[in-house]
């Protein structure tokens, strides 16, 4: 009677949300199952071909460098009104080559090359399948239809580095190439037979064309730089934690390649666990607590990471280190993604979208680069993890900042005198019942509401 009852919970929690973003979320599952072993074990691969540090972050900064050509012809392409469907589908065949080239690599030019194809399709695929939720979560707020997809991607992501674990546990890590490629193509099938919604950006082509950057684009350069501060975070995660998991730290022995496989399925299943409650609690409240406390939990995390390497017995601490780090990516994926639906316009958003997510791509570009050579001068990572904590320490005034600006223009936009291009845009979730009513929508009020969470 009680697994009825909790299947009967599960069943009404699923299907309260719009059929459309259920789909979306279902993709965004399956390219995550995908993903997940290939972004976390990737260096695992390549350090038993005898690579070094410096070599595996040099490909993945390339990657980087590759993701921002892919995000800013899939944000052009968004704003042109094309179907999300068609930078996706993009992406997919760029990830499938990729893959290929991975999967057969030996040397370091067929690691380069591996590592381009898939940064080209990350960038391709992220601009495209973040705008996607917001015009697929009507009627409910755009804030919930994030927090969900973003539990979707965590999902996909801690399947994809179990089943990395799994494979590095049977002696057969590149596998994780092979797992890709399955997910790829059917992902592609679903875009092609069920395509998603397309940006109404033509409708408002007129708009557009007199809205110059330096109206809409200022209030998001505070947002842009705790991004690229932020997003080094799961750069490093992904690329320089599992190398220190393997070579060891200054006290810490090295842990085998399953073990450190597990530890990364740690972190994973905890961003899992949080990234639902997490993110619908946030949705409620303005976006700098989310982004505050984002920055506080990734600088704890590296405080953690650095004192695990001072003893032979820091598997613990390094263990206790994924929580918050985990804790910090949950609160800060959905908020921010939020944040650039509310701070831009309409007709913008493909490519806000795409600036937005370029930061992804300028923190995989240098965090790569630094963590490789910090590693291999040192031979450990407490530098690299104390430098993290304080660069994300650095943010919060920036997060000050943005605040700042918005409580000016939440008193505009009460006041009549907010707006951008003759659509009004609030920029500042806030508690409606306590906040003075505006009479009805008049004509020239007329812009398209977005969710307050």
């Amino acid at each position: 009677m009680t697994q009825a009852k909790a299947r009967a919970g599960m069943k009404a929690w699923w299907f309260q949300f719009p059929a459309p973003l259920r789909a979306l979320a279902a993709i965004r599952t399956i390219a995550m199952v995908g993903a997940g072993g290939v972004l976390y074990l990737t260096p695992m691969v390549f350090h038993r071909e005898a690579f070094s540090a410096s070599s595996v972050g040099d490909g993945l900064a390339l990657a980087a460098l590759a993701g921002i050509v892919g995000r800013l012809f899939s944000g052009l392409l968004l704003d042109r009104g094309r179907r999300a469907s068609l930078p996706v589908a993009l992406a997919a065949v760029s990830a499938l080559l990729g893959d290929s080239s991975l999967f057969s690599a030996e040397g370091f030019g067929g690691y380069v090359t591996g590592q381009l194809l898939l940064g080209l399709a990350a960038g391709l695929y992220w601009p495209a399948i973040e705008l996607a939720v917001p015009l697929c979560c009507a009627p409910l707020p755009s804030a919930r239809g994030f927090a969900l997809v973003r539990s979707a991607d965590a999902f996909g992501v801690v399947c994809g580095a179990l089943i990395g674990a799994v494979l590095a546990a049977l002696g057969w890590l590149r596998g994780i190439y092979l797992v890709d490629i399955g997910c790829v193509l059917t992902l592609l099938a679903l875009v092609l037979l069920r395509p998603l919604p397309a940006s109404p950006s033509r409708a408002h082509a007129g708009e557009a064309a007199g809205l110059p950057p330096g109206r809409w684009l200022p209030p998001l350069l505070p947002l842009l730089a705790v991004t690229v501060i932020a997003t080094a975070v799961p750069a490093l995660m992904q690329g320089a934690l599992p190398l220190d998991l393997v070579r060891g730290g200054l006290q810490r022995p090295p842990l085998p390649e399953a073990l450190g496989a597990l530890t990364m399925g740690l972190q994973l299943g905890l961003l899992l666990l949080f990234q639902w409650p997490v993110g619908q609690a946030l949705a409620k409240r303005p976006v700098g607590t989310g982004l505050n406390l984002s920055l506080i939990c990734f600088s704890l995390g590296g405080v953690l990471l650095a004192l695990s390497a001072l003893t032979s017995h820091g598997l613990p601490v390094l263990l206790l280190a994924q929580v918050p780090v985990a804790l910090g990516a949950a609160a800060f994926l959905p908020t921010a993604t939020e944040a650039v639906v509310e701070l831009s316009p309409l007709h913008r958003q493909g490519l806000a979208m795409a600036l937005f997510s370029q930061c992804f791509a300028i923190s995989a570009f240098a965090a790569p680069l630094v963590a490789g050579r910090l590693l291999d001068s040192q031979g450990h990572g407490v530098g690299l993890w104390l430098g993290m904590a304080l660069l994300s320490l650095l943010g919060l005034p920036l997060v000050a900042q943005l605040e700042g600006f918005q409580r000016r223009n939440l008193l505009q936009v009460l006041t009549g005198r907010g707006g951008t291009g003759g659509e009004r845009t609030i920029l500042y979730r806030f508690d409606q019942s306590a906040a003075p009513r505006r009479p009805e929508h008049s004509e020239e009020d007329a812009g398209p509401k977005r969710g307050d969470g």
